[in-house]
Parts: C-alpha cells; structure tokens; sequence
C-alpha cells in the first residue's frame, strides 16, 4: 500500500487543532509523540469498561484486565524479539529502567571497575552511572565524540579493557539524530567481559530492534515516543542478568512470600514490579505498538529518511546556518543554529506561528560542550509530519532570523 500520510494525519486529533491562531506544526517529536485515537481510545475503554486491579484477582474485571495487560507484554515481547516474556519488565519510562539496572549493579561492583558511557547521552545515562560510581568506587569512562557528532569508534579499545564491567550508549541521539554503531559496541563489549544497556528512547519510534540479534544485555525504552502515553517504559533484560540483580523496591506484587523475619521474591518478572503498575499506560503501550506495526516501521523509516533529506536541504539555504550532527546515518532530527541568535528567541517566534520546535541543551548538556554552544534549535519529524510542514519551519526561521538580526 502507498504511503498515505493524509490518512495517518486523520488519526491524530492533536494535528487538526490551532496553535496562537495558527495550524499546529507539531516538530517536537523527539520529546513526546503524538497519540492516534486508537490509543488514546484504549485508555478510555479501560477505565470505561473493565478498570480494575490486576493479578491475584478472583473477579471478572480484575481478571479482564490482568489479561489486557499480559497481552501487552507479549506484544512488547514478539515486536522486540525477545525469547521470553518475563525478559520484559514494565517501568514508568526509559529513565526508571536506567535506574532500576544503575541500582542493581551496586552490589556487583567494586572499587577500580570501569563503566564507560558513549559522549552523546542524555543525563538519564550519565547521572545513574556516576551516582553508581560514587557508591561503589567505580570509574567513570567515556567513549568521545567527533566534530561530525558521531561516536569516535577508533578510540573504542582505548577506554575498553578488563576493568570495564558496563557500557552504556544511546541507541541514537535525541540531540542530534545520530544512530550509533550499537553492534560494534556490544560485540567489542562482549569481548571484555562487559554487560552493554542500550537506550532506545529515541531508536523505538523510528526502526524496530532485534533484541536477540543484537545480543545487547539490556534495553530500555518509553511508549510516549512510540505513539504510546506517558509514564510507562519498557526494560528488556537477559533472563541471567535479571536473576542475578535484587529488586530495585520492595512492596506488594514483587513478593513471593513475607514474614516478618524473611521475605522472598517473586518470579520474573514480578520481582522487579513493585505496586499496582500503569495498567491503562501499559495496555495502551500494546496499543500503540499494533498501531505503529499497522503502518510499518520499514514503511515510516522510509518516508522519515525522505522528510529528514528534505528539511536539511531546505534549512541549508538559510545564511548562516549551522546543523548539527551531520553523520551519514542518522534519523529525523535536524539541531541547528542561525549566526549569532540565540535558540530561545527562535523557537519562541516559532510558536507565536504555531510551530512547535524544542530550544536548548536537550538534556545533552555535554554534547552541546563540545561545540561549544548554550544550546539548539531542534526539529525533529515523525511519519505523520509533511513536507509542506518543512516549508513552514524554514520561512519561520527566516521570519525569526529577519526579526532578529
């Protein structure tokens, strides 16, 4: 079937309303996506129909939504590819998934281990590690970057070696758009010793991983950048990594049996889910991935690749124009500057015509370091953008440029 981006607009509700009297030019995707009425619609029927607490529930609504929201794991499982289901744990988002495996590792290191973080994080896959660091004595490393905004592969046996137990690195970069060479880096990893946590965050929206192919230990993702909602994330954990950490809380569900001399665990992957989960978010994260799945992810890959082409094309003719980020494989996000002006005051005549940009350090405050920046303006596009969309971002940038030069 061709690709019919009018059609997939018809699923947003969000796309049709004005913003400051002004057609909504939503570019924000990097931050949060859109949701289609097919989730949004999911949320509704659980609450509507059959909300309820779930597992260990004799009734019928307890036990309507318990498979609901079961079923949405094994969705989250076949869509990853992963061999088995309680290899996914349901979190609040990428962040908590990070912090549940940071806290986890507590009692695994030692003073003198390595951990080694890639130079394009966001601070949630900075700021857990060196908090570990400092509990433990362990080393923060880091894998540097290039003037392309790529990771520096040639520097990767450098801040490898024995000592190095954990390596962390973004699947792609939500400041620049960049994806990393995230095969290499588990496979050199792998070669050491060290177990490998991939961010997906921004990957998810965009393709559509192998976790079994990849051989990664973990991965961790947020549905709200998959069309999903917010507040509930995916970690996928290899089922002896998982055994091996302790519960990252403690409190009902996670248990197996409790006295007051000695608690036991649940199974996984209960052991990990502490308290009454986001059913709603986490049937509508199931939602969500047979939405994206309707469409294809080959299919929206393609028509990103197309809009990302466009929009650096059209962007390039702007004098004095700066993109960051400017590897050869990347996705929809373009950073960039205009001469002297400050990004703030970019976005913000942006949205006074309805176009919706993120301005800033991106949660990537060491990227924006390197090239020696306060920050960007970042459009970044989801298949449900057009490029008549692209065409209003640049004659917005040359109004802001106009207006502030």
């Amino acid at each position: 079937m061709p690709f019919d981006v009018a059609a997939i607009r018809a699923d947003f509700p969000i796309l049709h309303r004005q913003v400051n009297g002004k057609p909504l030019v939503y570019l924000d995707n990097a931050a949060t996506s859109q949701k289609p009425q097919a989730v949004i619609d999911s949320i509704v029927e659980y609450y509507s129909r059959y909300n309820a607490n779930i597992h260990r529930g004799v009734h019928s609504l307890s036990q309507e939504a318990t498979d609901a929201f079961e079923q949405a794991r094994i969705k989250i499982q076949k869509h990853f590819n992963i061999a088995k289901k309680h290899e996914v744990i349901f979190t609040s988002g990428t962040t908590h998934g990070i912090n549940l495996v940071a806290q986890g590792f507590s009692n695994l290191l030692e003073a003198g281990d390595e951990v080694l973080v890639s130079a394009l994080e966001h601070h949630s896959n900075i700021v857990p590690w060196q908090m570990l660091c400092e509990r433990t004595g362990a080393r923060l490393e880091v894998l540097p970057m290039n003037a392309e905004g790529t990771l520096a592969m040639d520097q990767l046996k450098n801040v490898l070696s024995s000592k190095t137990k954990l390596v962390f690195v973004n699947h792609i970069s939500n400041a620049l758009g960049t994806i990393n060479p995230i095969e290499e880096i588990i496979q050199k990893a792998h070669q050491v010793g060290a177990a490998v946590l991939v961010d997906g965050a921004q990957a998810c929206s965009h393709l559509q991983p192998d976790l079994q192919a990849l051989n990664v230990d973990f991965y961790v993702t947020s549905a709200h950048k998959m069309c999903g909602p917010t507040g509930i994330g995916m970690l996928y954990g290899k089922e002896s990594w998982l055994e091996k950490l302790p519960p990252y809380q403690g409190g009902g569900e996670m248990i197996s049996e409790v006295t007051f001399e000695k608690t036991t665990y649940a199974e996984l992957p209960h052991k990990f889910e502490a308290g009454t989960p986001n059913i709603a978010g986490g049937i509508a994260f199931g939602a969500a991935i047979d939405y994206l799945q309707h469409i294809g992810l080959d299919a929206i890959a393609q028509y990103e690749a197309e809009l990302l082409a466009y929009a650096t094309q059209e962007l390039g003719t702007i004098e004095g124009m700066k993109i960051y980020g400017t590897g050869p494989d990347k996705t929809s996000v373009i950073s960039f500057n205009v001469g002297e002006i400050h990004p703030y005051d970019i976005g913000t005549i942006l949205d006074q015509m309805g176009i919706a940009v993120r301005t800033g350090h991106h949660c990537a405050q060491p990227v924006m370091q390197y090239f020696n920046i306060p920050g960007t303006v970042r459009a970044s596009f989801a298949f449900y953008n057009t490029k008549e969309e692209i065409d209003a971002l640049v004659n917005g940038v040359r109004k802001a440029q106009m207006m502030l030069s």
